[in-house]
């Protein structure tokens, strides 16, 4: 099995001139915990901002300037500013055995995936894989 048998495609991605409460009512409306970031010009992939990194930066900036100033804080603060840039990608036909590995040794939720010109074309995350779990425990019935 491939990426391309499992991930989300044409996930919902947010600009890097998004501001940090944009990002916050985007997984909030749209019930997702990650967001590929994508350039304002080019539309490439260009970082991705996880529900646990914006959930503490809003805890560090509710810690540090209290309530009154956290939803000003959230509005000025660009995702550019809190995504994170070091980002491994994924292709369409990388093996699904390669990709659980690379969860496992990184702890990771999520990862994009993109074609040659790093375009977003679609998302893995570990809900894919438990629903792939499912789907084989089904057949095994």
């Amino acid at each position: 099995m491939e990426v391309r048998d499992i991930m989300t495609p044409n996930p919902f991605c947010i600009s890097n001139e998004a501001s940090l409460k944009d990002a916050h009512q985007l997984m909030q409306t749209r019930n997702v915990r990650h967001l590929p970031v994508i350039s304002e010009t080019t539309g490439q992939f260009i970082g991705m901002l996880t529900h646990k990194k914006m959930i503490a930066v809003v805890l560090t900036m509710l810690n540090k300037y209290g309530q009154g100033a956290l939803d000003r804080k959230e509005r000025f603060t660009p995702i550019a500013e809190v995504m994170d840039t070091q980002v491994q990608k994924l292709g369409l036909d990388e093996p699904l055995t390669v990709v659980v590995q690379y969860f496992i040794d990184n702890k990771l939720g999520c990862l994009p995936v993109v074609d040659e010109h790093n375009k977003v074309l679609g998302i893995v995350t570990s809900s894919d894989f438990v629903k792939l779990c499912q789907r084989l425990l089904l057949t095994q019935k």
